[in-house]
């Protein structure tokens, strides 16, 4: 697994409908190469499935056949052309699930193409989802998680705890995300958390970063901050220690309250 620091430079292949046909993808891998100034891109991402799936911890699947969603193969084929040309050197997904991520690397050892060698979902202590069938993939296909909203959008750091909206928050900006984390449990989650924290002396956000950094199946944590007192607290995450009691009580939380923002 690769250092679990802060990544490479990586763009995304965004948008909705289907957008990886070779028109497109050559598209947006070139409005990416001018927006970043550089000749070249470490890690292209694709950032969300084509085809109809669950996300965000939706239940009740319904599966809907249907052939307007580029086949894998062929996305892998469109993504040799622009490695083979030196714009993309590694290439990734994210928002993948088992399914996806397990079809993506059979076709590339089949046919020789291109392979996925990162996937980045969303992973924090309100969202353990991703150790049930992909930590598993990340750790035996060598395909490491790059966990994103590792605070859950702030809400580990403990700065909505009291029913608080900091002014500039991200949930005080963008109130649609509220909805993401606004479930029964949060807050009993959240202030679950806080008291470990508060009883072993450790910072909550810190504490929250830490636990995902020392997963065997983490390649990286991505961090963000809107301000540089919030960076340097998530920086320094790397050199606080979980000790085995810590570990213990933070598994009892999400054992009573699993899951609660998938």
């Amino acid at each position: 697994m690769a250092s679990k620091v802060a990544g490479p430079m990586r763009a995304y292949l965004r948008g909705g409908g289907n957008n990886y046909g070779i028109d497109k993808m050559t598209e947006a891998v070139n409005d990416s190469l001018k927006r970043l100034q550089t000749d070249y891109i470490d890690l292209y991402q694709l950032h969300w499935p084509e085809r109809n799936t669950n996300m965000f911890g939706r239940l009740g699947y319904e599966h809907k056949e249907n052939g307007e969603w580029n086949k894998f193969e062929d996305v892998l084929g469109n993504l040799k052309k622009f490695v083979d040309e030196g714009k993309i050197r590694k290439i990734g997904l994210s928002n993948e699930t088992p399914w996806g991520v397990s079809k993506y690397l059979e076709l590339s050892k089949e046919k020789d193409l291109p392979r996925m060698m990162s996937i980045q979902n969303p992973y924090s202590l309100l969202n353990r989802t991703y150790e049930v069938g992909l930590a598993e993939m990340s750790i035996r296909d060598e395909i490491g998680l790059l966990a994103y909203s590792p605070l859950a959008s702030g809400y580990l750091s403990g700065k909505y705890r009291n029913n608080q909206l900091p002014k500039n928050s991200r949930i005080e900006r963008d109130p649609n995300f509220w909805t993401r984390y606004a479930k029964p449990n949060t807050e009993k989650a959240v202030d679950a958390y806080y008291e470990i924290a508060k009883k072993y002396g450790l910072d909550l956000a810190q504490m929250s970063l830490k636990f995902l950094e020392i997963q065997p199946f983490v390649t990286s944590v991505i961090i963000g901050a809107t301000t540089m007192e919030q960076l340097k607290t998530n920086i320094e995450s790397v050199n606080i220690k979980l000790s085995d009691d810590v570990i213990k009580e933070i598994n009892n939380v999400q054992t009573i309250y699993p899951n609660p923002c998938p």
